[in-house]
C-alpha cells in the first residue's frame, strides 16, 4: 500500500512517516520543506519514501497516481500563524487541501484522511463531542473548518473520508515546535527555571502526544472503512482534559523543577473540553503516552543538547521571517522535483 502524506517534513509528519514506513507501508512526501528536509533524516536512506518538493495549491495531479491512502497535513499551524497572513492562510489551509482531496477522489485514491483541530470549538463549556456547536474564533480554525466541510462532501463508497480533530499535540519530534503549550513549558523551566503561562490559566485544553497523533493515522487506515467513511473523529484521551495552570504544575512536578510560573499575553479566549468516547468506542484507539512522558523527553534532550532553542522552533517567528524574505510567497513556485 501505497500512503501520500502532505506536510510530512512537519512536527507530527516527521514523526507519522518513519511510523508509516516502520509499519511497511511505501510513503510519498509531498512538503515545501520550510523547515528544511533533516526533519525526515533517519529515514533518508529508505528505499520505501519518495521526497516530492511542491506545494498542495499547485502540485501536479500526477503525483498521485498508484497513491493508495492519502493523509492531509499540510498546513500552516496553529491560530497566531494563522493570523499572520489571513488570505494565505484560507489559501493554504482551506483551499489548498480541498484541492488535494478532489484531485485524490479523482485520481481513485482509495482513503483521504483530513488534520483538523479540536481548536474549531473556540469557546465553550461543558464536555464537548463531535456532535457540539463549533466556534472557530481564528483563522486558522475558520480555515480548518471550511477544509472539512470541503472533504466530507466527497466521501463515497469509492472513496473514504475521514476528518480528524486532534487535541494540542506535544512531545519531541525532529522538526521541534516551542510554540505549543506543554513543549514550551518544559523550554521555559529549562532556560529560566519558570514556566510562561497565557492568562489567567483557567482555560481548558485537551492535549495529546505526538507519537499518539502517529498511531491514531495507523488505525484510521487499519480500521474497515464502514466505521470510518465520512465520519468526525475528536482525537486525544478524555483524562488529558487540563487546565492550563494545573497543567503547568504537572510539567514542573515531571522534571522535578519547582514549580514558579511567568504570566504573558492577554486573557485566552479559548477554551474547551473534549470527550474522546467516539473514536474509543468505534475503532478502538486509546492514547498512550502521557502529559509527564512528553516533558520528561524533552527536558531530557535538551539537557542532552540534542534540541536547543532556535528560530525554527518558533513556528510563528519562522513564518515571519520566510514572509520577510519572500519565500513563503506565491510568487515563488518550487518547481516539482523528487529529491
Amino acid at each position: 500500500m501505497q500512503v501520500l502524506v502532505t506536510g510530512g517534513g512537519g512536527y507530527i509528519g516527521s514523526i507519522l512517516v518513519p511510523r508509516l514506513l516502520k509499519e511497511g507501508y511505501k510513503v510519498k512526501v509531498l512538503d515545501r520543506f520550510f523547515f528544511g528536509k533533516d526533519t525526515l533524516a533517519s529515514v533518508s536512506k529508505n528505499t520505501n519514501l519518495t521526497l516530492i518538493q511542491d506545494d498542495t495549491r499547485w502540485f501536479d495531479k500526477k503525483i498521485l497516481k498508484n497513491v493508495d491512502v492519502v493523509m492531509d497535513l499540510a498546513a500552516l499551524s496553529n491560530d497566531p500563524s494563522g493570523d499572520l497572513d489571513p488570505q494565505k492562510t484560507l489559501d493554504i489551509n482551506y483551499k489548498g487541501r480541498a484541492r488535494v482531496a478532489k484531485l485524490s477522489k479523482e485520481a481513485g485514491v482509495k482513503r483521504y484522511i483530513l488534520a483538523s483541530s479540536c481548536s474549531i470549538y473556540g469557546f465553550r463549556d461543558g464536555l464537548l463531542d463531535e456532535k457540539s456547536p463549533i466556534n472557530p474564533l481564528t483563522t486558522y480554525a475558520k480555515a480548518n473548518r471550511l477544509a472539512e466541510i470541503a472533504a466530507k462532501k466527497l466521501a463515497s463508497d469509492k472513496f473514504t473520508v475521514t476528518l480528524l480533530r486532534f487535541a494540542t499535540v506535544f512531545g519531541y519530534s525532529p522538526r521541534m515546535r516551542f510554540d505549543l503549550a506543554v513543549n514550551g513549558m518544559v523550554l521555559g523551566f529549562f532556560k529560566n527555571k519558570q514556566i510562561p503561562i497565557m492568562r489567567d490559566g483557567t482555560q481548558w485544553r485537551p492535549f495529546i502526544h505526538v507519537k499518539d497523533v502517529a498511531e491514531a493515522y495507523i488505525k484510521v487506515i487499519q480500521s474497515p472503512k464502514d466505521k470510518i467513511n465520512g465520519e468526525l473523529f475528536n482525537v486525544g484521551s478524555d483524562d488529558q482534559n487540563y487546565q492550563i495552570l494545573p497543567l503547568a504544575k504537572e510539567v514542573a512536578a515531571s522534571i522535578h523543577i519547582p514549580f514558579k510560573k511567568n504570566w504573558y499575553g492577554d486573557p485566552d479566549t479559548r477554551s474547551y473540553k473534549i470527550s474522546f468516547k467516539k473514536i474509543k468506542d468505534t475503532i478502538g484507539y486509546t492514547t498512550k503516552y502521557t502529559v509527564s512522558d512528553g516533558a520528561k523527553e524533552i527536558y531530557s534532550n535538551l539537557q542532552k543538547g540534542v534540541l536547543t532553542d532556535s528560530l525554527k522552533t518558533k513556528t510563528v517567528e519562522w513564518y515571519k521571517h520566510l514572509l520577510e524574505s519572500k519565500k513563503l510567497s506565491d510568487s515563488i513556485v518550487i518547481q516539482n522535483k523528487v529529491l
